[in-house]
């Protein structure tokens, strides 16, 4: 197998992929030094990945082409428990037939993006039962729990946060599992390097500190910057809900539309993150204005769509938004939204419709817009935003005030 050379250290921090490094100067020596296995945990509560899981898998590629082996690890234990790093109630529990379904449909996605092959860089999915499931509860204190001081596990930041509503025992163990579970992985398939989100920066050290205090080899922990869009969403939830990876939870063209309508201010840094465009490009198309920048998300939605449902989704999914909007914009100047029907038999209200095509920035400044006379479908005044659309055909116009002008198209 070839690999490129490169600095994947350089590359990571570059296009925005590092956040926190528990010793930046060790993981790039480690990196650069030979073939690391590197660890990326997902819980099973979902039975599809979503957009909020791709800079993970993103980051994993790049590993992955740089030379080193990804170890996905599913919380086949651990997601009967939950981790409550900075939740503010509990989890529901899923039973085992769930959570196996929910692997499977999770699993779907890692082929698209890792290859899953036996060479020694072929990427592995772990499942946490393997060593949890069997683990007596005393043997575990004595092997876990005697290394870490309840003092300072409180002082974490995931944990204080969930001590204002209540914290059970059961969850303030989960830190402990996952640190057992880096330690376990280490030794049993040599690997030295986990990569989280944010909010696991906790959960990574003490699995980096178990080790160190149990006189295993020096362990190295990588968090990812919390993703936020401009306007202030969690990333990859949309006013529709989660944007899923599975085609069979979201149709690519609706994936498509998802990337297409990011905020302009968020075109340079998803590019650098969300496709594999060298970063000059990145850059180039990042500073574009007005229509340009139109391009510029077209490309990213049709890269992001490339590796998430294969090139030829990809490629119906531009030719159909180009032959509805040529190419952005409808011969009359319209941008246009296309939607499902299915969710327009749903409910979808246009207050919803008018944040997702860009005319009001929340779904509160459509209902106020709506409330003060400024909201027009089809040309009639609408002074309720939480309608629906008056049914799951055909074309519509929404317009938000004089100048703003939306056409919904509703095609499956």
């Amino acid at each position: 197998m070839h690999h490129d050379t490169f600095d994947v250290f350089h590359l990571l921090e570059e296009r925005g992929f590092i956040h926190q490094c528990t010793d930046a100067d060790g993981l790039r020596r480690a990196l650069a030094s030979g073939a690391r296995s590197i660890y990326l945990g997902f819980d099973g509560t979902a039975d599809s990945l979503h957009v909020g899981h791709l800079q993970g898998l993103m980051l994993m590629r790049w590993m992955q082409r740089a030379g080193h082996r990804p170890i996905l690890l599913m919380g086949g234990a651990t997601t009967r428990i939950g981790d409550p790093s900075f939740r503010d109630t509990s989890r529901p529990m899923l039973d085992a037939a769930t959570i196996a379904a929910n692997f499977r449909g999770i699993s779907t996605a890692f082929t698209r993006y890792l290859r899953m092959d036996d060479s020694a860089d072929g990427a592995l999915v772990v499942d946490n039962a393997e060593w949890l499931d069997g683990l007596g509860y005393l043997d575990f204190l004595g092997r876990v729990g005697r290394h870490f001081s309840v003092n300072r596990l409180l002082s974490f930041d995931a944990v204080r946060t969930r001590l204002a509503h209540s914290l059970s025992f059961q969850e303030f163990g989960y830190t402990l599992l996952q640190a057992f579970d880096f330690t376990q992985l280490a030794e049993r398939y040599g690997c030295t390097i986990q990569v989280g989100g944010a909010d696991q920066w906790a959960n990574i050290i003490n699995g980096v500190e178990l080790s160190r205090r149990q006189g295993g080899g020096e362990l190295f922990g990588l968090t990812m910057p919390l993703l936020v869009t401009a306007d202030g969403r969690k990333m990859g939830k949309s006013a529709a809900g989660a944007v899923w990876l599975n085609a069979d939870r979201l149709a690519p063209f609706e994936f498509w539309q998802f990337w297409r309508n990011v905020d302009d201010r968020d075109v340079g840094r998803f590019l650098a993150l969300f496709t594999e465009l060298p970063m000059t490009e990145v850059r180039r198309l990042g500073g574009l204005q007005g229509a340009e920048l139109n391009e510029a998300k077209v490309l990213l939605a049709t890269e992001a769509t490339r590796l998430a449902h294969g090139d030829g989704a990809a490629e119906r999914a531009a030719r159909t938004a180009a032959g509805l909007f040529g190419g952005g914009e409808s011969d009359d100047g319209l941008a246009t939204l296309v939607v499902d029907p299915v969710r327009v038999s749903a409910g979808l209200t246009l207050a919803e419709l008018a944040v997702e095509g860009g005319l009001t920035p929340s779904r509160s400044a459509a209902r106020r817009l709506a409330a003060g006379g400024g909201l027009r479908l089809d040309g009639i005044q609408v002074t309720n935003a939480d309608l629906p659309l008056p049914s799951a055909a055909g074309e519509w116009r929404l317009a938000a005030g004089r100048k703003q002008h939306l056409r919904i198209v509703v095609s499956a």
